[in-house]
């Protein structure tokens, strides 16, 4: 059970092309309608938003339509971020430090986003296998915004070339479901049609009460001593010197988890979901992996975002970051020792702990300190965030998919290719050598 795809130094890795051959063809400043020009000021960033202060970048490709050539391709999408520089008026802006409230904002002053044409050698079917993390897919987004200070960056940059699309987006702008919500506002406005959804923009939603009130321990929270800077990025940092692998669980895998956790005594709070399986599972091996040693009373804990919308009442509009991390902690015996339920147990109580009042709790916390997430590792989900169910004028993505970075503590969780095997996930995952080792064969044992 379980499909492995190797690392690239093994004979056995996909055929890739890291050299995508992409030449940039036009790279302008998109602005706002002049009509309709958002009005200047700055916009207040939430704490959740704070901590994230860090580029993501995304893959979109598709399939040749020849109804839609690369040049009318091109001019939509450009005239259709013109158009949603309206309503996303922030993206046009720019990220500052404001030097009274030592806080970051946005600084909404039209300086616009960034727009790139380009295209490669290459056509969609001879860059090998989309799932693979194709270190030349970095190509296709564009980096300009490296050497310019933070005050000078855009806060989206499109690329767009003849089989893909790149987004690179500061992660204060947007979270996962918001994300998806501005691609479907694209498309509909790429197809001449009005806004999909209309997004929210007011983001003192999710600001600190007054006074604060900590209500919870959080342990999850790593609070930074008073003199010492947050790190950049200030979650996890990248890693060089890591294999990476991406381990397969096909639907067959995932209902076999699922049956493990119910033949086993569950308490009556466990949900037996697909993530809760497969993150309780990745949980397991990661843990038991970890470092030189088997210390068995070392606490592992293991982060996941949770949305936290419904929680306060948010529009499921909400343009920002409503997401928070979870976490679940046990002594490594336990984890080792415990019935599979147990863990998938302990992943719930994780979710069920974010109530509304934990949230707030958590949104004061950062009010009150200065600090971030903090825990072994961070499960990161690009599982159901659905982006290929984006109609565009050209037809959905074939596949979509982050521009993958390795980091230790770090572990990805994404789907695979439209229409091959939709009820599967791909678990991409980077350790040094010995950890990997203990970790593939711990993946394999536990599933059996």
């Amino acid at each position: 059970m379980g499909t492995l795809y190797q690392s690239p130094t093994i004979s056995t890795s996909p055929k890739i092309i890291q050299d995508l051959k992409v030449t940039i063809h036009d790279s302008i400043t998109i602005f706002p309608p002049q009509e309709t020009k958002t009005e200047a000021g700055s916009m207040f960033l939430s704490n959740i938003d704070q901590v994230l202060n860090f580029n993501v970048e995304t893959v979109h490709f598709f399939v040749a339509n020849p109804q839609f050539p690369p040049p009318l391709v091109a001019e939509k999408l450009k005239s259709a971020l013109s158009k949603a520089l309206v309503p996303y008026g922030f993206l046009a802006g720019r990220l500052r430090l404001n030097p009274e409230s030592r806080r970051f904002e946005f600084d909404c002053n039209g300086a616009g986003a960034q727009f790139v044409v380009g295209s490669s050698e290459f056509e969609l079917g001879e860059i090998g296998n989309l799932v693979y993390p194709n270190p030349g897919f970095k190509q296709l987004v564009v980096k300009s915004y490296d050497n310019l200070d933070i005050v000078d960056r855009p806060l989206c940059i499109l690329q767009c070339g003849g089989f893909a699309i790149g987004v690179a987006t500061n992660h204060a702008t947007f979270d996962g479901i918001s994300f998806k919500i501005f691609l479907e506002n694209l498309a509909s406005l790429a197809a001449d049609k009005p806004l999909a959804t209309a997004p929210c923009n007011d983001r003192h939603l999710l600001a600190a009460r007054s006074p604060p009130h900590v209500q919870f321990d959080h342990p999850e929270l790593l609070k930074i001593p008073e003199g010492i800077d947050l790190p950049n990025p200030t979650v996890f940092d990248c890693q060089d010197e890591l294999d990476f692998k991406i381990f397969n669980l096909t639907s067959k895998d995932i209902t076999h988890l699922k049956q493990k956790a119910k033949d086993e005594p569950i308490p009556t709070r466990a949900k037996v979901t697909g993530f809760n399986v497969v993150a309780a599972h990745v949980w397991r091996c990661k843990a038991l992996s970890s470092g030189t040693d088997y210390d068995p009373d070392r606490v592992s804990t293991i982060l996941y975002a949770v949305d936290i919308r419904s929680r306060l009442n948010l529009p499921h509009s909400f343009a920002g970051n409503a997401v928070l991390s979870a976490y679940a902690s046990a002594p490594c015996k336990e984890i080792e020792k415990s019935p599979f339920s147990k863990l998938v147990e302990l992943m719930t109580e994780g979710a069920s702990r974010m109530t509304g009042e934990y949230a707030r709790s958590v949104i004061d916390w950062g009010e009150v300190n200065k600090g971030f997430p903090a825990g072994e590792f961070l499960i990161s989900s690009w599982w159901r965030l659905g982006f290929t169910d984006v109609e565009y004028p050209w037809g959905k993505p074939r596949y979509s998919c982050p521009v993958v970075y390795h980091r230790k503590d770090i572990i990805l969780l994404f789907p695979d290719i439209v229409g091959e095997s939709d009820n599967e996930v791909n678990v991409l995952v980077a350790l040094p050598s010995k950890e990997m080792a203990k970790f593939e064969a711990l993946f394999h044992k536990f599933l059996a």
